[in-house]
């Protein structure tokens, strides 16, 4: 089964990404399939590509408006036909509903998304009994189990309407992954037979920090967002005030920001949705119901003004960032009272609600106040195990980049442990350390507590040094919270023999946190490509956007950040070169490519731009079979030493070949050589200088610099600065 050739012609690329080319051969097969993959990992190919390639209509089921309506806007931009993909939902009228008939009935209609509500609907089962289906896929699976994060009552019934319309193949998609919610989904949708697959949790590109939340958090956004202006980001917020406020903020400090919540009528929220996909602002403020819907890939950071109330949505959260495999930071700020609200919150509902409540909420504290690497914590949380020496990504966090300090605090442990024991296990945290620094309330009195000898035994120690450690042996299971008497403190079983045989507790310190600490934040960017020619990046990116208003989708759905770069870098002139770019394919070039071509033939000719395609033609002295060999080498980073011996050239003999190639306008790119020789502030003088200086010439520069630095550093650096400079 030939999967490439579509995947090419379709979407433009050259291979399938993690668990796709499996799943999608699944549904080809006719086979139930479930596919566990995190938000990011392409999981909406898994469908699309096999519904473009079969006859028939497959039937996407999806839980939001906006997530639809993106990715219609994104089908029908690789397809010269609108009709290829359609939306039969709540939103339109009666002349829409007869386009979308027709065109399933002509067989031009691949993908339909529906909201399950709509399914619901008799008019649409009987007209969908009536087509060729080719499967049904059900994206965001985790809305069917109570036990998922968003739980949606009607999608339970997907069962019977599927068997209503035909007996076909169910995919099912989710980026939640425990086994619990699992199970669940199978379970409800009768499709225990069906194959699985459940992708690698791990998101190596995103970098994951979280800081103490103090008085300051506010100022903290703003220097966070100002250095990065220009940059997408969503900033999560749990109330609809707190929104309002931070965008107030944002907005009054010069950040384009717009807020997002339930209790904004849906025409804005559309509004600002939009103006978001369509980078007419760089921030969204929201608070969780935004962001399913979200299929934006740049979107560079993913800041938690709150903690939220599971591990599972700040999986979910922070996953939006990077989705294009560049930069992502997610930044969460943290304090112990957020918690304890969200657990007031729960203090009115049932029992049984409390403590999967309760139980989430513990995962979540663990995270926040863990000093080990966080990215093992978050995968061990979903039944993944991490390396977190030479895993990927391994020293992507605040823990790794910035360990902790840590002392030894066992004898410190084992007064806590009694004192909650001598008390009889009756107090919440605050009055257990109100005990242990001797503070006298109405509670303890009436208790008469504080007759008791132990009454301040801790009171060498601050009230916030007990109750980080309360929390932290919380943690480790020597204690837990009672879930009955709403917070009250009790020992394990664990705990009741530490107190007997106490062992080494290592006590985590808080991180102290300075603005200096922001060099700590990272740039990942993988859709950087080689050498893209910067100049002509910037006018396709605003092409594109014309383009985009014009044809009213966001900009990404024309062509994303990596196609961008590699325009850039291979110049094409027509569009069969274009066809030829990453993430463009025969479709996509012809709905998009006449206004990118010309610009970048206009482009390359006043620029006198010499593209790959003619290296091979228009030598400049240099053997051009050598040209092409040093640009293709220097491109798969290879040691410099070992492209010379290659050829049986000497170091000089080869930066003087590499001079030739820089100096007729090529791009080389060799900045990965020159990481290993020389540091980034080196790096930077020597820059200065070709910038500041008259002349390039080298003698010139070993004198400034009065041995510093050797010629062949120097010569590579003009290779570099010209490159940036001149090329």
């Amino acid at each position: 089964m030939d999967l490439y050739n579509p995947l090419k012609k379709f979407f433009g690329f050259t291979k399938f990404k993690g668990l796709q080319e499996e799943v999608i051969k699944s549904i080809v097969n006719g086979d139930n399939t479930f596919v566990i993959m995190p938000t990011g990992g392409g999981k909406s190919l898994c469908y699309q590509l096999p519904a473009l390639m079969q006859e028939g209509t497959a039937i996407v089921v999806s839980p939001l408006i906006a997530l639809m309506k993106n990715q219609v806007d994104a089908i029908r931009g690789i397809s010269e036909n609108n009709g290829v993909a359609h939306v039969l939902n709540s939103s339109l009228n009666k002349t829409e509903i007869a386009q979308v008939k027709d065109d399933i009935n002509n067989g031009i209609t691949k993908l339909l998304y529906v909201a399950p509500e709509s399914l619901i609907k008799e008019e649409y089962v009987t007209f969908l009994r009536t087509q060729k289906i080719s499967f049904v896929a059900i994206d965001e699976a985790h809305c069917i189990s109570e036990w998922g994060h968003d739980f949606r009552p009607e999608y339970r019934n997907l069962k019977h309407i599927i068997k209503a319309i035909d007996n076909v193949p169910v995919i099912c998609l989710t980026a939640t992954a425990t086994e619990k919610v699992q199970e669940d989904i199978l379970k409800t949708l009768g499709i225990s037979d069906a194959n699985r697959f459940k992708a690698s949790f791990n998101r190596a590109n995103l970098f994951y920090e979280v800081r103490p939340k103090t008085k300051e958090v506010e100022k903290d956004i703003i220097r966070f967002v100002k250095q990065r202006i220009g940059k997408s980001g969503i900033i999560y917020c749990l109330s609809r005030k707190k929104v309002e406020e931070i965008a107030q903020i944002l907005q009054v400090n010069g950040i384009k920001a717009v807020p997002y919540h339930a209790g904004l009528d849906a025409k804005t929220r559309v509004k600002h949705q939009d103006m978001f996909l369509m980078e007419d602002c760089d921030v969204v403020v929201a608070t969780i119901a935004f962001g399913m819907g979200i299929d934006k890939p740049d979107v560079r950071y993913v800041i938690h003004h709150d903690i939220p109330k599971s591990l599972e949505s700040y999986y979910q959260e922070t996953g939006r960032a990077g989705r294009d495999d560049g930069e992502g930071y997610c930044l969460a700020f943290y304090a112990y009272k957020d918690i304890e609200k969200l657990e007031k919150f729960m203090a009115s509902k049932p029992v049984a609600e409390q403590e999967i409540g309760h139980a989430l909420l513990q995962e979540v504290v663990g995270y926040a106040e863990t000093s080990m690497n966080r990215r093992k914590y978050l995968l061990h949380y979903f039944g993944e195990e991490f390396d977190e020496k030479n895993g990927e990504g391994a020293d992507m966090d605040d823990n790794s980049r910035n360990p902790k300090k840590k002392h030894e605090a066992k004898d410190d442990v084992q007064t806590l442990l009694r004192v909650i024991k001598d008390t009889l296990q009756k107090y919440k945290a605050k009055e257990v350390v109100n005990t242990l620094i001797g503070k006298e309330n109405a509670l303890l009195t009436s208790h008469k507590t504080h007759l008791q000898p132990f009454f301040g035994i801790g009171k060498d120690k601050s009230a916030s040094y007990w109750m980080a450690l309360i929390r932290q042996v919380l943690v480790i299971n020597l204690i837990k919270k009672e879930i009955e008497q709403y917070g009250v403190v009790k020992l394990t079983k664990a705990g009741e023999e530490f107190i007997e045989n106490p062992t080494s507790f290592m006590m985590t310190e808080d991180h102290e946190y300075n603005e200096e600490n922001d060099n700590s934040i990272i740039t990942n960017s993988k859709s950087a490509g080689g050498a893209a020619d910067e100049k002509l990046v910037k006018l396709l990116k605003d092409l594109r956007k014309k383009v985009a208003t014009r044809q009213g989708v966001p900009p990404f759905a024309v062509f994303q950040d990596p196609s961008i770069d590699d325009m850039a870098l291979k110049y094409p002139i027509n569009l069969e070169e274009l066809s030829k770019v990453h993430g463009v394919g025969e479709g996509k070039a012809r709905k998009f490519g006449k206004d990118f071509v010309k610009l970048i033939s206009d482009y390359v000719e006043e620029n006198e731009i010499l593209r790959p395609d003619d290296l091979i033609v228009k030598s400049t002295g240099v053997n051009s079979g050598l040209k092409l060999f040093i640009i293709q080498n220097t491109d798969k980073k290879l040691p410099l030493d070992d492209i010379a011996k290659s050829k049986g050239l000497e170091m000089n003999e080869l930066i003087k070949e590499m001079e030739v190639i820089i100096f007729s306008g090529t791009k080389i790119n060799i900045d990965y050589a020159l990481d290993d020789i020389l540091d980034e502030d080196q790096q930077e003088e020597i820059h200065e200088y070709f910038m500041e200086s008259e002349s390039d010439d080298i003698q010139e520069a070993l004198d400034e610099f009065d041995g510093d630095y050797d010629e062949d550093e120097l010569r590579l650096m003009r290779i570099k600065f010209i490159n940036e400079v001149a090329n």
